[in-house]
């Protein structure tokens, strides 16, 4: 059990930091992040809000005060790296960060549940 501990943090604190970096590149070259979006045909309007909601889904990702936010952003997190790989691809960028985020978000969420179950 000890090794599904480390490994689940290990995958925790990896989501965490993918999500952090990739929110302060939303907030801090925004422009350069509009126009990834607008080649991929998404709205520009978007960009903000969602750094936004990286930050809160890492805090609930890691506080787990609430299940059901927990999950969440958990949702969010597989959502988010599924269709940027999708788009990545579409566009022709190749696979990146976000198809090895996968694995990761799916890693951190079955072993956290196992973990969390155990200590409950």
């Amino acid at each position: 059990m000890k090794i599904q501990k480390i490994i689940y943090w290990i995958a925790t604190i990896a989501l965490s930091v993918i999500m952090l970096y990739s929110a302060q590149m939303y907030f801090f070259k925004t422009e350069m992040i509009e126009g990834f979006f607008k080649s991929f045909n998404y709205p520009t309007y978007i960009v903000i809000p969602l750094a936004i909601l990286k930050v809160l889904g890492v805090v609930m990702v890691l506080w787990r005060k609430s299940a059901w936010l927990t999950e969440w952003a958990y949702a969010g997190f597989f959502f988010d790296v599924v269709l940027a790989t999708a788009a990545h691809h579409h566009a022709g960028h190749g696979l990146g960060l976000s198809f090895y985020a996968i694995p990761i978000v799916l890693i951190s969420y079955f072993l956290g549940k196992d973990v969390r179950n155990l200590y409950e």
